[in-house]
């Protein structure tokens, strides 16, 4: 009898998009199409249980193993550094981590870079690789503003499509990484459920790559 393999959604379009993948590969659990307030959907044919996550969460149920598998995205996975394997790459929800203020805001040298940012462990670890003294100004929302009032000189954000910097007279200046979303296990599930878990990322891994075939990417 297969063992039942939870897995934790993002909340959201993008989880949205990774459970069609997976119906498709013939993990699907109609229930959770439905409009319920259930909180937990199984499906015990298919060998799955989902749950729906805060995006930022799903990294922590699944080190802590209250879920096998989840999908988070790069980000977050670079802010937390949770203790989970990184098994696939689903080149989903793609945006990139970047550096961003006014056009000269980075040619001002010879004292501390001000950085306004939601994320200040991947800045600290970028600016600690290039040896640049920074005072990190921690933000939950509208971080483009901080440069524009002067709270910051830059900021470190996904950007997506640049809109709304440009909107508010500023660009990208350094681009850190490409962020995408990526299919994660815990440490453990992996060790005894690894046969169940292999077989569903390459499952996974061939859909996906059939759907880039077919849009010639």
């Amino acid at each position: 009898m297969k063992q039942m393999i939870r897995v934790a959604l993002p909340k959201g379009r993008l989880g949205e998009s990774v459970y069609k993948i997976f119906s498709e590969i013939g993990y699907g659990c109609p229930e959770i199409l439905e409009d319920s307030r259930k909180l937990i959907f199984e499906n015990e044919e298919s060998g799955v249980c989902y749950f729906w996550a805060k995006p930022s969460d799903v990294a922590i149920y699944v080190e802590h193993g209250a879920a096998d598998v989840g999908v988070a995205g790069l980000d977050i996975l670079l802010e937390q550094e949770p203790d989970v394997f990184e098994l696939l790459d689903l080149g989903l929800g793609k945006c990139r981590m970047a550096v961003a203020g006014k056009k000269d805001a980075l040619s001002r040298t010879g004292r501390t870079l001000r950085v306004a940012t939601k994320f200040p462990n991947i800045t600290k670890n970028y600016y600690t690789e290039q040896s640049r003294e920074i005072e990190i100004i921690k933000l939950n929302g509208s971080i483009e503003l901080a440069p524009i009032v002067n709270l910051s000189d830059v900021i470190v954000d996904l950007v997506e499509t640049g809109k709304t910097l440009k909107e508010n007279e500023l660009e990208v200046l350094e681009e850190i990484t490409q962020i995408s979303a990526r299919l994660i296990v815990n440490k453990a599930s992996f060790r005894f459920k690894n046969e169940q878990i292999e077989e569903m990322c390459d499952k996974m891994r061939r859909q996906i790559d059939g759907t880039k075939k077919d849009m010639n990417l």
